[in-house]
């Protein structure tokens, strides 16, 4: 597993010394997973804890962080766990939420998909809609359904950070031939609903496929070809 301690747009990973941020590097198809809380109270949220959940649980309370409940990009199974599209992967949110106890936030869209792929029940999630925000401690997290890879897809949108799942990454963008793809609502979301997004946000993506493992919106909006009306 690979910790990274990513800078803000101020270069300065410890800028804010209230919001707790990591970038985890796991697993055979290059998974990026988040720790994202509040330094002061040492609680984080878990994005999408995939593949290995001790090594991810072992990262946050090294830094002294207890892992209160997971935020779930999409429903496929290198993010979630369980087993989808023919294949199997260990870890996932039933795993860590044996392990850390919390809710599992999820688009509503994506809510039954999730159930059935990783066997968690309904009394574990939360179903949220567009723009509805988790708050740990004094950290707020902004929810932004961006359909597209899957029906419910979702980003996280906190402070000056974009974590974006397979929606969108480095100089790239999600697949939309599978099962529940739609590149119709993969075009509106990259040239639309993330229009929004200030260039000086720093995206974080679900994968290590790009040259570097984040960049900001900026950036991206010069080199990615996806982001391009």
């Amino acid at each position: 597993m690979t910790i990274r301690h990513e800078p803000g747009p101020s270069g300065n990973p410890m800028a804010d010394d209230t919001l707790y941020f990591r970038q985890l590097e796991v697993g055979p198809m290059a998974n990026f997973v988040y720790l994202v809380g509040d330094r002061e109270r040492g609680e984080c949220l878990v994005v999408d804890p995939a593949w290995d959940v001790d090594g991810i649980a072992a990262a946050a309370e090294a830094d002294g962080m207890t892992i209160v409940g997971s935020l779930v990009s999409h429903y496929h199974p290198d993010h979630v766990g369980g087993s989808a599209l023919g294949f199997t992967v260990p870890g996932g949110v039933g795993p860590m939420l044996a392990r850390a106890p919390g809710r599992i936030h999820v688009n509503r869209h994506e809510a039954d998909g999730l159930i059935r792929v990783t066997g968690v029940s309904e009394s574990d999630l939360v179903r949220h809609d567009d723009r509805d925000r988790v708050e740990v401690g004094s950290i707020s997290i902004e929810l932004l359904h961006t359909p597209g890879h899957t029906p419910g897809s979702q980003c996280f949108l906190v402070q000056d950070r974009l974590v974006s799942g397979d929606t969108l990454f480095i100089d790239g963008c999600g697949r939309v031939d599978l099962p529940g793809g739609d590149p119709a609502e993969m075009r509106v979301t990259l040239t639309r609903r993330l229009a929004a997004i200030g260039d000086a946000v720093r995206l974080f993506p679900g994968h290590d496929y790009g040259p570097v493992p984040s960049a900001t919106m900026g950036e991206q909006r010069l080199s990615n070809p996806y982001l391009k009306r």
